[in-house]
């Protein structure tokens, strides 16, 4: 008999545990039941940020395809370069009207004017208008991720939540971050968030046997691997900051005078980061959510880096905070750059590892990575924008996009043709009216 998919939707299941399958070509589970093809995959949508800009002379991009060329801080880049997108010029005009890092940020995604004074009022970011849109069609309709707590202060007059923030559920509520790795694979998996008295995987292996009698062959090692692969992330959870690199803030005894709790934020931030980042891939390959933001620090960021040699030669870069390194623009700030673009790269070449049917997830996926100024320098006339992967087919990519100089540069215009791509059709969002014809 034909495998008969429940709901439209199939999912491995045990006790507290709720496991949505990756995609499997005997299974038609994507998508609505309305949709002629339900067996198409979905596309899913990412927004990764990191705070305060890069090196000035090491973010660029030149050529095209294989030949395409990147700058220093990209390099980690180069093996995913003929499905990316390098667009130069944009820029968010609300932003530049003060403010600093505060001002720069929190419009990132919206576009919108940022009240000052104290006061918080921004608009609802593209991400979550796409969330909004497919809130029926997956378990989570998006997760929002980080590595940094938000800070509660005012700068230049103006709160620096926005600084801590781009993602936005409305004008007034910018959506909460979630900075423990635990909490964030519970939310994919577990149908009661933070209870862990059994593994998943241990959870639905019962279920997952019954899947496996009907589907094919190559079917069946697609879900061995991606059991695997939550076995893994969820190992790696339990593990996670034995090390016991301290990043950001510095405590005043050399020790801690009591023991780490288990299921705190890790505090290896190689850790720490890598974790969000399969968190993030495990959740576009389960079709769990198709919106991810991944906040790698704040803006005005006080991380430290002791995970990275210091070009002196003498320890880590953890010897000053990453808001201020941003301003020496030397070598140890380029590797700092290079360390977030890896996380990027990483989470790419995962991603194109994953097949499904005659396209990678990476295609079927639209990876923007930015930041809210070019430089630490606090320029924002054009902003630092990467965006990997093809948006289910629809994105040439291996190319560089330059909008210097030209009438339509405008953040929001990029964020109109990604939703179009998402099935999102708006007239206007934020200052726009306009798509990226290239895009």
């Amino acid at each position: 008999m034909p495998f008969q998919p429940v709901s439209r939707r199939t999912f491995l299941r045990g006790v507290g545990v709720t496991m949505a399958l990756p995609w499997l070509e005997s299974v038609p589970v994507w998508g609505d039941d309305k949709l002629k093809n339900s067996s198409e995959p979905p596309v899913r949508m990412a927004v990764l940020f990191s705070g305060n800009g890069f090196h000035s002379k090491e973010w660029w991009a030149k050529g095209e395809g294989k030949n395409m060329t990147l700058g220093k801080v990209l390099e980690p880049l180069l093996p995913v370069r003929e499905k990316l997108n390098f667009i130069r010029g944009l820029y968010n005009a609300e932003a530049l009207i003060g403010g600093i890092h505060s001002c720069q940020t929190g419009n990132l995604l919206t576009g919108a004017h940022l009240e000052p004074a104290g006061a918080i009022k921004s608009g609802i970011s593209c991400d979550q208008v796409v969330a909004d849109k497919m809130k029926s069609q997956t378990k989570v309709p998006s997760l929002v991720l980080g590595t940094e707590p938000s800070i509660a202060a005012i700068h230049k007059n103006y709160s620096m939540i926005y600084s801590s923030h781009i993602s936005w559920s409305s004008a007034s509520t910018p959506t909460p971050l979630e900075l423990y790795p635990a909490l964030a694979f519970d939310r994919l998996f577990r149908d009661e968030v933070g209870k862990a008295d059994k593994s998943v995987l241990d959870a639905v292996l019962e279920d997952a046997k019954g899947v496996k009698n009907k589907v094919s062959t190559s079917d069946q090692r697609r879900l061995d691997e991606y059991l695997s692969s939550v076995k893994e992330v969820e190992d790696r959870i339990a593990s996670a900051g034995k090390a016991g690199r301290l990043q950001g803030w510095r405590p005043t005894l050399e020790k801690p005078d009591r023991p780490r709790p288990k299921d705190g934020i890790p505090q290896d931030v190689d850790e720490h980061m890598r974790l969000m980042c399969d968190i993030l891939i495990l959740a576009f390959r389960t079709d769990t959510t198709r919106v991810c933001t991944l906040k790698l620090n704040n803006d005005h960021s006080s991380l430290r880096f002791p995970n990275l040699k210091a070009a002196s030669g003498a320890g880590g870069i953890d010897y000053m905070i990453h808001h201020l390194l941003s301003h020496t623009d030397g070598e140890d700030w380029l590797k700092v750059n290079r360390f977030f673009l890896e996380q990027m790269g990483y989470i790419c070449a995962k991603l194109d590892t994953v097949k499904e049917g005659d396209r990678t997830l990476l295609d079927n996926s639209m990876i923007l990575y930015c930041s809210s100024m070019m430089t630490g320098n606090h320029n924002n006339d054009q902003l630092p924008v990467v965006l990997a992967g093809q948006g289910g087919g629809q994105i040439k990519t291996g190319r560089v996009l330059d909008y210097l100089g030209k009438p339509n540069r405008k953040m929001c215009s990029l964020y109109l043709s990604m939703m179009d791509k998402c099935g999102v059709k708006l007239d206007t969002f934020g200052d726009s009216q306009e798509r990226l014809p290239e895009i």
